[in-house]
């Protein structure tokens, strides 16, 4: 069956009906990973999110597949080249949603970095990750710097180093995996959340949930469950009986949003502030985006607030190198803040802790992953799936397949490189009589699958915008498991970060897809419309 929200209730009785070889607690990018990771080793897979898939950390990242060049001062030498070497086998799967992005570390008086550290550091990270020719570290003299950033103050900058990373929608990229997890028969639920555990003879064999769509409560049973709720994971352990060991030490970053006229910026930026942090600042279509910061949180999951204090930070960090560029709060148009789970450790800051993932498990054979990058969420996943394959060896004597993840190619991706990716843009400019911004959008967000949404769109008898939109939400719906209507826009085409300004003009016409496609009443699509204006409020909320 397609990964439709129309065939939920379908899907979650025969969930009821059978026994699962491994139950998913969280449905981020790590959930996805270990259910497309199970599911293609011939495992029965279940996989339950008590929020829509993505909406915790993996929507909230600075949406960049990299190597964490800044954890090499850190000594953390594995960890960069699991990750870096990651970069290229994540980008090889999802062609079409992770980027390839040329970035800057500008070279400054009285910097964190200097020439010859930076050098080292960038030859280093490309021996690391194994990075191919084209894409090795260069160094660049003053004068080259400026070429490439004519906005970077000229007096202060001495030169930069200049490297490859990628970028992608964290959001899209969890969507995606979550789609081809489906497709191998993980079953995957969203708004369904876990409220406790059941057990037999003191150790784990099932789940409780409440699933939030049908207001109904049952029992899941598995052999094995692994809890990868990201920042909710210590919250998921004390309902196994007790929280004992190692616990998680949330951090928050935060990143906002301006549009690019404001901050043109011709291409990505890594730069240092007075505080020794580093801060990215990233075009993307029509915006630019700046982040993030690192501070400890402990307040409630579900949207970490935005203080000022933080918006001042980042606006703040622009200025020294960036002088002509004034920005004010009121030129931001959107924002995220994102929590990361991290593992802690005694009299480390939040900027100290380690990025490095670890499992635990607990006396009832409860499974659980925390810590980790957005980059290294394959590996993470196979560690955790090898554990479960282990138990499920021992403990029920079934054999499974290895880790296979590596050669999986994502829903959407045909492409065998970049070249192939932007050729397909433009025939789709060409086929279809796009502006090549809008096939550009489509392509990055949707891969091959954009062929199929303008063919719909085509063969409407309404406006094209209108026709487009509808297009997008019909096949977000009964291809992609889109629940509300706020979800397509946040986490489905990320139109909420990276074009805010158009939310607007398309509500309408949305509302009438969306009404069209569910046949909902009255009611619900105005509790729809007011979740899409209460988010589209809530980015331009600061505390």
């Amino acid at each position: 069956m397609s990964f439709s929200v129309f065939n939920r209730h379908k899907e979650l009785e025969t969930a009821k009906s059978v026994e699962f070889d491994l139950v998913i607690i969280g449905g981020g990018i790590t959930g996805a990973g270990i259910a497309l990771d199970a599911a293609s080793r011939g495992m029965s897979v279940a996989l339950f999110e008590k929020q829509d898939f993505s909406a915790g950390t993996s929507s909230r990242s600075t949406k960049l597949i990299h190597g964490g060049l800044r954890y090499l001062k850190q000594g953390e030498f594995a960890l960069v080249r699991e990750v870096g070497l990651e970069r290229a086998i994540v980008h090889k799967n999802a062609t079409h949603l992770v980027i390839p992005e040329k970035m800057i570390i500008p070279l400054i008086e009285g910097g964190t970095f200097g020439k010859w550290a930076t050098s080292f550091g960038l030859w280093v990270y490309d021996k690391l990750a194994n990075v191919k020719d084209e894409d090795k570290r260069q160094m660049l003299t003053k004068e080259e710097t400026l070429r490439k950033e004519p906005l970077l103050k000229d007096d202060i900058v001495l030169g930069s180093g200049y490297y490859a990373e990628y970028r992608t929608d964290d959001a899209r990229l969890t969507i995606e995996i979550m789609k081809s997890a489906h497709s191998f028969g993980a079953l995957c639920f969203n708004y369904a959340e876990c409220t406790g555990f059941t057990y037999q003879d003191k150790k784990v064999n099932g789940i409780t949930i409440q699933d939030h769509l049908q207001g109904i409560s049952c029992n899941i049973k598995a052999k094995t469950i692994i809890n990868a709720a990201g920042p909710w994971v210590d919250e998921v352990r004390s309902k196994d009986n007790l929280l004992k060991g190692k616990r998680l030490h949330l951090t928050k970053g935060i990143h906002l949003v301006i549009p690019h006229e404001k901050f043109p910026v011709t291409q990505s930026i890594y730069f240092d502030v007075p505080d020794g942090r580093m801060i990215f600042a990233i075009p993307r279509a029509e915006v630019t985006y700046i982040g993030t910061t690192d501070t400890d949180y402990h307040a409630q999951k579900e949207e970490p607030n935005i203080i000022l204090q933080d918006v001042e930070y980042l606006l703040n960090a622009v200025k020294p190198l960036f002088p002509s560029i004034k920005l004010q709060k009121e030129d931001i148009i959107s924002s995220w803040s994102g929590l990361r789970p991290l593992i802690h450790e005694e009299g480390k800051s939040a900027s100290e802790l380690s990025r490095k993932d670890e499992i635990f498990i607990s006396d009832s054979g409860l499974i659980s992953i925390a810590g980790g990058k957005l980059t290294g969420y394959r590996k993470m996943a196979q560690k955790a799936v090898d554990k479960a394959s282990q138990h499920l060896t021992e403990r029920h004597h079934l054999a499974f397949k290895k880790c296979m993840t590596e050669k999986i190619n994502l829903s959407g991706n045909i492409f065998k490189n970049s070249d192939e990716v932007n050729s397909y843009i433009e025939k789709l400019s060409s086929d279809f009589s796009l502006s090549p911004q809008e096939s550009t959008r489509l392509v990055h967000t949707y891969g091959a699958n954009a062929s199929s949404i303008l063919t719909d769109a085509k063969a409407m008898d309404k406006e094209w915008a209108n026709a487009l939109i509808h297009a997008e939400v019909s096949h977000c719906i009964t291809l992609e498991y889109c629940v509300h209507l706020v979800d397509f826009f946040r986490f489905r085409t990320g139109m909420l970060y990276f074009y805010p300004q158009h939310i607007e003009k398309l509500l309408a016409p949305a509302l009438k897809a969306f009404h069209s496609i569910t046949g909902c009443d009255d009611d619900t699509l105005s509790t729809e419309k007011q979740l899409v204006m209460e988010a589209m409020q809530k980015v331009l909320e600061f505390d």
